[in-house]
């Protein structure tokens, strides 16, 4: 049988790749932060619309906004780990998902629970 399951990636850091991820983390915080802004807008306008609930748009809206803000404090915690841990430490940078073949008499636990993926300088180095 065949599942899918989500695989940790995580980052070797080194000088270079540092940079990297710190740019793109807070490119990712901008564009969230961007998308916050708009959906207040979009919000705003849609509770002036004569016939829309106001709590009924503010229900929606809210719900959107604080999925952005929890990944946007989730990005501030990438940022302050990345800032803190020395070089060659591993800090986990995204998750993707592989299939995973599971047989009758598989160990369960040894199956999912230790796979992930390590990446330095944007080479994949291991694959456990």
């Amino acid at each position: 049988m065949q599942i899918i399951r989500k695989v940790p990636v995580k980052q070797v850091l080194t000088e270079s790749s540092r940079e990297i991820l710190r740019q793109r983390f807070e490119k990712q915080s901008n564009q969230l932060d961007q998308e916050c802004r708009q959906l207040a807008f979009e919000q705003k306008k849609l509770e002036r619309k004569p016939g829309m609930s106001k709590q009924e748009v503010e229900k929606r809206f809210s719900k959107e906004i604080d999925r952005r803000k929890h990944q946007m404090q989730w990005i501030a915690g990438q940022l302050k780990q990345l800032s803190i841990l020395p070089d060659q430490s591993e800090l986990e940078t995204d998750e993707v998902e592989a299939i995973l073949t599971v047989e009758e008499g598989d160990d369960w636990k040894k199956a999912v629970t230790e796979q992930q993926i390590i990446i330095k300088d944007g080479k994949v180095i291991r694959a456990r």
